[in-house]
């Protein structure tokens, strides 16, 4: 895990000490999970980063557009050099899910991770045509994949059923219990099985 990520889940940062873009992103980070992501207001994030109160609309565009680049930024190296590392062409469904669930299932037994968990799963079905920057935060990578590991799978159809997986892990993970072992067996399986059905 790189050190921003570190930073990201528990490190509580002095936000006048950093410029203003990485200010209100920590700012923003620490609001959002203490008060909850519709509570905050853009107008008290800037106030809490000692920034201009257009200084959102200038680094961002919108408090939507900021929350992506938070999510991206705290959670995407979890998942960017696992997914990187994988055979496009080669690499088994089954493996894809498990290196997808891995960082939940560390994510949800950190209370800061769990919280993060909990922002994410409630931005996605809130926005589910938010656009993403981060390259494994889109859906084309892995319909790609599964595009290649399943005959006569169509992208649109591959992009319906990792949207559908995607919806029912948030699900397991952004609530407020604890998923066991049993339960992330049973839950990657389940996915797996729904991924790779063969296409009609």
């Amino acid at each position: 895990m790189t050190q921003t990520t570190r930073a990201g889940r528990g490190e509580r940062r002095d936000s006048t000490s950093l410029p203003t873009r990485d200010a209100l992103l920590a700012v923003a980070e620490r609001l959002f999970l203490a008060e909850g992501y519709d509570k905050v207001s853009v107008r008290a994030i800037c106030a809490a980063a000692e920034a201009n109160p257009a200084a959102v609309h200038y680094h961002f565009g919108t408090k939507d557009d900021l929350t992506i680049a938070l999510l991206e930024s705290r959670l995407g190296p979890l998942w960017a050099d696992p997914l990187a590392s994988l055979d496009p062409a080669g690499t088994p469904i089954a493996h894809v899910v498990d290196v997808v669930v891995a960082p939940f299932v560390d994510l949800q037994s950190d209370p800061t991770g769990h919280l993060h968990l909990q922002l994410l799963a409630r931005f996605v079905f809130a926005h589910p045509t938010a656009s993403w920057t981060s390259r494994w935060f889109d859906l084309d990578p892995f319909a790609d994949m599964l595009a290649e590991a399943v005959p006569g799978l169509t992208a649109s159809e591959a992009r319906r059923r990792w949207a559908l997986a995607f919806q029912l892990i948030l699900l397991r993970f952004g609530g407020t219990e604890t998923s066991s072992p049993a339960a992330v067996t049973a839950l990657a399986g389940f996915v797996t099985a729904g991924l790779t059905a063969p296409a009609t």
